[in-house]
């Protein structure tokens, strides 16, 4: 049910040492909106078991919904906020035809459900899981909501990344909200600009909603707290699989560098939001030190449809039946965490395959 990847170092390191959670100081989460339902099961058991009780930082690196994800492991009870999030997110309902404005008022629900208390002051404050938002800052016609403008310029993007992704950076910038804390420092040959803010209680949900809001789809934030004027938008836009290698300065001169635990819904990564449908592959330096965890074509096969969730369900699929089929996913995930459960304490590190891009 569950199929596992490693770079080559990664792969080295885990046949030498073991899986166990003292390797990997950075946790990846992609974009991708509900398709995420399929690694329900194995955030449970990743943040209630594998990495409970963990004394030493982990970076928790998400763009979109691995934002949103990241924002509940980095809470006090990562398992309870996890489980709002799917529930609230299954269970979102639009009208028949909805504007850009009512889908940005469901997220800042969902954001004020899923967040709610100190949720905000707990994920600041943690020393050991430590967030990090992707967003992207967008430049030109990009940057307007008026949907004629915008298309024009999402239409740029595509032409300029099928040349070559470098080009994107004269229409997108990179935004890093991360743990004051932090250290962890993105690297990627493609020459986007990074801009590091700190993630504060009064940027924590401007920044979350950003890094989620998809461009066409929803409206864009114009103002975050601590960062410059602009418009923002999801951060999948650059990164939206991840295309990029992890700097941490407590580890650059270790002998041994740290490893990434990225659970993914596909073992075909695709750097950005322009990727989705193209072939050109990520760089495999970027993922010499990650190891994935996917769910397997026999467990996709045997969902309901015989896929994973994705957005065209709301427009496919009446509420009920969609609702219906979201739950039954997020249930069928539990036995992904069962096979990793299995994996750990029978250490089979036969079971690893070599990745690939």
């Amino acid at each position: 049910m569950l199929d596992i990847y490693a770079g080559e170092h990664a792969l080295k390191t885990i046949q030498e040492q073991g899986f166990k959670q003292e390797l990997f100081s950075n946790f990846l989460g992609a974009s991708g909106g509900p398709k995420w339902f399929t690694l329900f099961g194995l955030d449970k058991y990743l943040f209630g078991h594998f990495f409970n009780n963990r004394t030493h930082e982990l970076n928790l690196i998400g763009s979109s919904a691995g934002a949103f994800r990241a924002a509940c492991f980095a809470q006090k009870d990562p398992v309870a906020a996890i489980e709002r999030l799917a529930d609230c997110y299954a269970h979102t309902v639009y009208s028949a035809k909805p504007t850009m404005a009512e889908i940005s008022a469901k997220a800042v629900e969902l954001l004020d459900y899923v967040y709610q208390g100190d949720a905000a002051k707990e994920v600041v404050n943690n020393d050991v899981m430590k967030a990090h938002f992707i967003v992207a800052q967008c430049h030109g016609l990009t940057a307007f909501d008026n949907k004629v403008a915008q298309g024009a310029g999402l239409l740029g993007s595509m032409l300029l990344n099928k040349i070559d992704r470098r080009f994107l950076r004269w229409q997108y910038k990179r935004f890093i909200y991360a743990n004051p804390t932090s250290s962890t420092k993105i690297s990627d040959p493609y020459g986007f600009t990074n801009h590091y803010e700190k993630l504060t209680a009064s940027n924590f949900k401007q920044a979350l909603l950003a890094s989620g809001s998809i461009p066409m789809v929803m409206s864009g934030v114009k103002k975050i707290n601590s960062s410059a004027k602009g418009m923002y938008r999801d951060g999948g836009i650059i990164d939206y699989h991840f295309d990029f290698s992890l700097n941490q300065n407590n580890v650059l001169n270790s002998k041994d560098k740290s490893l990434t635990l990225y659970p993914h819904f596909s073992d075909t990564p695709k750097a950005g939001w322009f990727d989705k449908n193209s072939q050109r592959k990520v760089l495999a330096q970027h993922y010499q030190e990650t190891v994935l965890l996917v769910p397997s074509a026999k467990f996709i096969k045997s969902l309901p449809f015989g896929k994973i969730p994705d957005r065209n369900d709301f427009t496919q699929l009446d509420a009920k039946t969609r609702i219906n089929y979201w739950l039954k996913v997020l249930t069928e995930t539990e036995k992904l965490a069962e096979c990793l459960h299995e994996f750990i304490i029978n250490q089979d590190i036969n079971k690893i395959r070599a990745f690939t891009p």
